[in-house]
């Protein structure tokens, strides 16, 4: 089936089945610390500084993620998430590849990230994707914490 990708908001109802998803996951995984999918309001998520995106299959959301400003040269990775249904098609990564064009293109030159320990496939995801991981990856990941990454961008030519 041919994707398309959709620019919006956070609160844009065609994301409510991902995001509400995506908060049952972090709750069956840490308890009840979904809290960081409502820490930042939704303009942090909106240009110029952050972009929101989904990708469609048929008018529906199959995946998605964003990013928000997190200094003047780095974005920050949020919410890169693939409905349960759809996972295994290489969709996160798809929509991580179009997050990290649109940061370059607005002059971000790093992007940084935060993963849970208990998110192995993320882990991995970021990894296979050329993410530098700034934790040791030979300790436990529960014995760390959030698992950041980064990955340096080249800004393309005009």
């Amino acid at each position: 089936m041919p994707l398309s990708i959709h620019r919006t908001s956070v609160s844009d109802p065609l994301a409510r089945p991902l995001l509400d998803e995506l908060a049952y996951e972090y709750s069956s995984r840490y308890g009840d610390d979904a809290e960081d999918l409502y820490r930042y309001p939704s303009a942090e998520f909106a240009p110029p500084g952050g972009a929101f995106l989904l990708l469609l299959e048929q008018g529906r959301p199959v995946a998605g993620g964003a990013y928000r400003r997190y200094d003047a040269t780095t974005a920050e990775l949020k919410r890169i998430w693939t409905h349960s249904a759809h996972r295994r098609k290489g969709l996160a990564r798809r929509v991580l590849r179009v997050l990290e064009r649109e940061a370059a293109e607005r002059g971000y030159t790093r992007l940084y990230l935060t993963t849970g320990p208990r998110q192995p496939e993320a882990k991995g995801l970021y990894l296979a994707a050329g993410y530098r991981p700034l934790f040791d990856l030979s300790a436990d990941p529960e014995s760390i914490g959030p698992l950041p990454f980064e990955k340096h961008l080249e800004i393309p030519a005009p």
